[in-house]
Parts: structure tokens; C-alpha cells; sequence
């Protein structure tokens, strides 16, 4: 299964809170791509910034340290998002929903809003 974690879920799988066995399953399965998007950084470190979010480690040592895979934003999927029915107003989670539906992703969330749209989801 190929799998792109949403910004929350990929700090709590850092900070080891709150996700649920089915979601820690699959994350830690060998078998599993599990991918993390480039726009969850921005919108962690941009939170940081502001002091929404105590960040006490580098995330994108945290990505490469877990083998994550790192998903760039590209040109299509700034495109994909910008065409998205607006469900949802939260930029970063409509750019992860365009590259989980472009790239074929599921997508690890516990987003209610992330339902309105055609993309795969597994729970967080």
C-alpha cells in the first residue's frame, strides 16, 4: 500500500501520540511506501514560526531518518489543487489531497473534511 501521511499524523508518528493500531500498522508495515509530502513541513515549520506548534526536532531529518519517501510539490499538483471543489479552505491539506489523487496515494488522516473528496483514506 502506498500512503501519504497528513501533516498531523506524521508528527504525531514523531511524538508517538495518539495514532491508532490500524494507523501504526500500516506505517510500520516493511510492505508499505509511506510518503510525506513537502507541503507538511512548510505548514509544521510555518506553525512553529508562529508558535502554534513546539517543534523539538527536524522534521525532514525525522522523514529521512523513518525512510519515508519525500513527495515535492510539483507543477500539476499545485494545478490539482487550485481546481479542487472547496470542500475544504486549509491550503496544505488541499495540495495533499491533490498529490494523493494524482500519485495514487491513501492518505492517513483523521480529517473529517478530507471525506467530500475522491481520494482514498485510511485512519489515523
Amino acid at each position: 500500500m502506498r500512503l501519504l501521511l497528513d501533516t498531523h499524523v506524521f508528527i504525531w508518528w514523531i511524538t508517538d501520540e495518539r495514532l491508532t493500531d490500524a494507523a501504526v500498522a500500516a506505517i510500520s508495515a516493511p510492505s508499505n511506501q509511506i510518503t510525506v509530502s513537502a507541503a507538511s513541513i512548510w505548514e509544521a515549520e510555518i506553525k512553529a514560526a508562529t508558535g502554534k506548534l513546539e517543534l523539538a526536532v527536524d522534521l525532514a531529518q525525522e522523514a529521512r531518518d523513518n525512510a519515508f519517501i519525500e513527495l515535492p510539490v510539483r507543477f500539476e499538483h499545485g494545478r490539482a489543487a487550485a481546481c479542487l471543489p472547496m470542500h475544504h479552505r486549509d491550503p496544505f491539506d488541499r495540495m495533499l489531497i491533490a498529490q494523493a489523487r494524482i500519485e495514487g496515494l491513501a492518505v492517513v488522516t483523521s480529517d473529517p473534511a478530507f471525506n467530500a473528496y475522491d481520494v482514498p483514506l485510511l485512519p489515523d
